[in-house]
This record gives structure tokens, sequence and C-alpha cells, in this order.
């Protein structure tokens, strides 16, 4: 199978979200279950800073950083949340990604992107994650 026609392996499914692609549970993943490995190639710090796009870069500690951007990385399309259902760890090296809640068929799998991601990509825009969405729809509730 060619990797533009490879389906995610897991209890997942790649599908349209609010903020563009974004990964969705296939079946029930319990509260700590391992659900997927953000992978690609290891680039050093100074790649880092010579780089333009550093959109799906992840920093594994300060010599080190996960560059997720090739699309066979399906763990690129996990979008970020302020509440989210899931929590990124690196350890050894690897960033392995667990549920923290209970996440049902259907919900999109969600984790913080972290501080300074924030900051730099999505605070500019406005966090379009659910819960800041919702909370915006509450508050335009009540003011007008």
């Amino acid at each position: 199978m060619t990797t533009s026609t490879r389906r995610p392996e897991g209890p997942f499914r790649i599908g349209r979200s609010e903020t563009g692609l974004g990964l969705f549970a296939t079946d029930v993943i319990e509260k700590g279950t391992f659900i997927i490995e953000y992978v690609g190639p290891r680039i050093t710090s100074e790649e880092v800073q010579r780089r333009r796009n550093t959109r799906y870069l992840f920093e594994i500690n300060s010599r080190w950083t996960i560059d997720g951007s090739p699309r066979w990385n399906t763990a690129r399309y996990i979008n970020h949340s302020c509440r989210p259902n899931a929590q990124a760890t690196v350890s050894r090296g690897r960033i392995r990604i667990r549920a923290i809640k209970r996440i049902k068929p259907g919900d999109e799998i969600t984790y913080n992107y972290g501080k300074n991601y924030f900051e730099t990509f999505i605070k500019p825009v406005g966090c379009k994650c659910r819960s800041c969405e919702r909370k915006r729809a509450k508050q335009a509730g009540l003011g007008g």
C-alpha cells in the first residue's frame, strides 16, 4: 500500500474537524490507554532555528526536536484543545500520546500543545478548540 492510501493503524481515523483535519476515535479509548506515538525525523535545535515553518515540530529536550510534518506521522492530525482528552508525554526521546479521560467513538482526540505553541500560533488567531468556542458562544448569548 502506498503512503497516500494507507489507513491509520489504531482506534482512530483522520477526518474533518472544526480546525481542518483531526484524529477521531473509532472505538472507545479508556483513560490511561496509549493511543499513538508522535514520530518523524529528529533534528537539532540549530536546525529548528533555521526553519521558517515550525508548526509540526515537537521538542524532546534542549538539543533535539521531532519534525512531525511527514504525512505518515498520523499523530500530527491531533489538534490542540484547552480541555483535552489526551496528553503527550516525552520519555526516553519518544513522544507518546495517552488518553487522560475516556474517549468515545466519534470524539476528536486532542491534547494541549503547551504555552509556547499557543502564544505563537493559536492566540494571534483565537483558539478554535471546542471548549473556547463554547465559552465564546455562551458569552455572546449572555451579552446579547
